[in-house]
């Protein structure tokens, strides 16, 4: 027999406050109609003042838990995919661990921006697989609100802030690609091209920072690289692009999406898309996907998945799973 992590429940928050296009047109040269057309996004939500990304994490990971039928003692260990933590420290992960009542096991962030979340859930694998944890409460959290230039067009209206969580347990199979869990991972970085994503200040520097975006050149390493990941990983896993049920990608660029569907042979009816109602949430945008697919009924039991994404680093990956 083979240990798998296998997803147990899922969940996600969003902000009550929702941003349209239009609420741009006050401050910025743009309209609704310049943003749909590069991005596909429509609206997006932001954290009200106080709003934090642990807050966040928490209620999507309670979500999550309560899905699976099991409460925050049943569960081993929390990975927090987010570049916009509370504090410098301690971690996000462990601020949700006190806040959903945890007192044992351990908790960590992970940071590898919009890739984040992939990252995690390749983290959270190896955990289950090594067996130094049964259960691992897998979020993305983001509240990149927070570290928008409101004067720069081509960013500040790309953005929006969420959370969304995946329970992983570890379940014994057969070990073909026919069981359920995570059938392969493939992670990649390239630090050379790191001006092409990045926020301008951090700790060592002594500057708070805003995010910065060469959008035309991220564009064209996206869609190579998130095919290629995926190619990869699919390979790993024993499919091919014909036996995937669903793609769930980063919720980045409605372009980026289509690209990339179109050089896996895949058409746009088996893509979740939700970039139209949360714009770009960086880590938490895969999880919030996986969450409102499966709400909207698109994702079902025994379903072959892809993940991928890309963020800035550039990092990139992906993850084939059988829901």
């Amino acid at each position: 027999m083979t240990i798998r992590a296998v997803v147990a429940g899922v969940g996600h928050y969003l902000p009550e406050r929702v941003v349209p296009n239009t609420e741009f047109e006050k401050t910025l040269d743009t309209t609704d109609e310049w943003i749909r057309a590069r991005s596909g996004i429509e609206r997006r939500h932001f954290a009200a003042e106080g709003e934090t990304t642990s807050g966040m994490a928490a209620r999507a990971g309670s979500a999550a838990i309560e899905d699976a039928g099991l409460t925050a003692a049943d569960v081993d260990a929390i990975v927090v995919a987010t570049s916009t933590a509370d504090l410098t420290f301690p971690s996000a992960a462990t601020m949700v661990q006190a806040e959903l009542g945890m007192t044992g096991g351990f908790a960590f962030d992970v940071q590898a921006v919009c890739a984040g979340f992939v990252y995690a859930l390749s983290n959270a694998n190896a955990l289950i697989l090594s067996g130094q944890a049964g259960r691992v409460l897998v979020i993305g959290a983001e509240t990149f609100s927070r570290i928008m230039d409101w004067t720069d067009r081509s960013t500040c209206v790309l953005f929006g802030d969420g959370a969304g969580a995946l329970l992983l347990e570890a379940q014994e199979s057969a070990g073909t690609p026919q069981d359920r869990g995570i059938l392969a991972t493939d992670l990649n970085s390239d630090g050379r091209h790191k001006d092409l994503l990045y926020v301008d200040g951090g700790v060592s520097t002594g500057t708070t920072g805003y995010l910065r975006m060469q959008g035309n050149q991220v564009f064209r390493h996206a869609v190579e690289k998130l095919a290629a990941t995926a190619t990869t990983a699919m390979a790993r896993a024993g499919v091919e692009s014909a036996e995937v049920d669903w793609i769930v990608p980063h919720q980045a660029n409605i372009r980026i999406i289509q690209g990339t569907a179109k050089k896996l042979g895949l058409p746009m009816d088996k893509v979740v898309v939700t970039v139209q109602d949360h714009g770009n949430t960086s880590a938490a945008s895969i999880p919030l996907a996986l969450s409102v697919g499966r709400d909207r009924g698109q994702i079902s039991k025994g379903d072959l998945i892809v993940t991928e994404a890309i963020g800035g680093g550039l990092a990139w990956g992906a993850v084939v799973l059988r829901w």
